[in-house]
């Protein structure tokens, strides 16, 4: 983008699939670790705007239905040479209007906050970015009385119901997807019911886990060990929850905490089920 850009007009536009190599450019500008297929799941998973100057991708932003009563957005990106010019807003007022009366959730970084502030969205919770290589680690134990197997594509169903409990909002796309494409873990109980489970795929410069769903921090830590230790030497991230109670075992896995966004609502939170617990979303985006 030239510097006489200030003069020319900005079209919005929804996004293409066409238009993943120039998102992943623009992500690569703010050092997003996102590689071209991060975009197409995201894209699969969503929609969204994109943001045109002289015929360059100067912006992003998308949005994930979770049945017809929540949304998530996300990927809110403006080229470092463009920003100051309310773009970031403008793509923001779009998505909005697609998303309509759904209840909204994002991921925050503090320069963002403000922005979402003024839309409406209110601070419900933190989550806790972990990642690093991953070190050498005895993988721990399922519970007495239950097994850890990997998991299979018949296990969609289930483990999407146990995630949409755990979530408060309808998982079933994303968990089938992530599924068809990505390797998940899974403990059952005594009666072969799955009672959680946690999927791993590859993203940015590794691998990242999520979501992992389990009764309790003892089934959490069975299948997060379990994962990590499929990567051993290899750099893995994991977003986890609030109040996650794994913070030695990330440390042993050599899982730093790197960062701590936090999570905002436009409209009203999830009600989760508190019977089951979501430890570590599958991504900032879609949640």
């Amino acid at each position: 983008m030239s510097p006489t850009t200030a003069a020319v007009q900005i079209q919005y536009r929804p996004m293409l699939e066409s238009d993943i190599p120039a998102a992943h450019t623009l992500s690569q500008a703010v050092h997003w670790r996102h590689r071209p297929e991060d975009w197409q799941l995201l894209h699969r998973l969503g929609g969204g705007f994109v943001a045109e100057c002289d015929g360059s991708v100067i912006g992003t932003a998308l949005w994930w239905p979770h049945g017809d009563d929540h949304a998530s957005l996300g990927m809110v990106i403006v080229s470092p040479l463009a920003q100051g010019r309310g773009i970031g807003r403008e793509l923001m007022n779009r998505l909005l209007e697609a998303i309509g009366e759904r209840n909204t959730l994002l991921h925050a970084t503090p320069a963002g906050q403000p922005l979402y502030e003024r839309l409406g969205f209110e601070v419900i919770g933190k989550i806790h970015q972990h990642q690093g290589i991953v070190a050498s680690r005895e993988p721990v134990a399922p519970p007495p009385g239950t097994r850890l197997r990997a998991a299979e594509a018949g296990d969609a169903a289930k483990l999407a119901e146990l995630a949409s409990r755990a979530a408060g909002m309808p998982r079933t796309q994303v968990v089938s997807e992530l599924l068809r494409t990505a390797e998940g873990a899974v403990i059952e109980d005594a009666n072969g019911n799955p009672v959680g489970f946690g999927i791993l795929r590859s993203f940015g410069q590794g691998g990242v886990i999520g979501p992992l769903v389990a009764l309790d921090p003892e089934h959490a830590s069975a299948l997060l060990s379990h994962l990590a230790a499929t990567r051993t030497g290899s750099f893995v991230r994991i977003d986890m929850s609030d109040e996650h109670g794994l913070d030695s075992l990330l440390s042993e896995l050599g899982l730093a905490h790197v960062d701590t966004p936090v999570a905002m609502v436009r409209g009203e939170s999830p009600q989760v089920d508190p019977g089951i617990r979501q430890f570590a979303i599958a991504s900032q985006a879609f949640f």
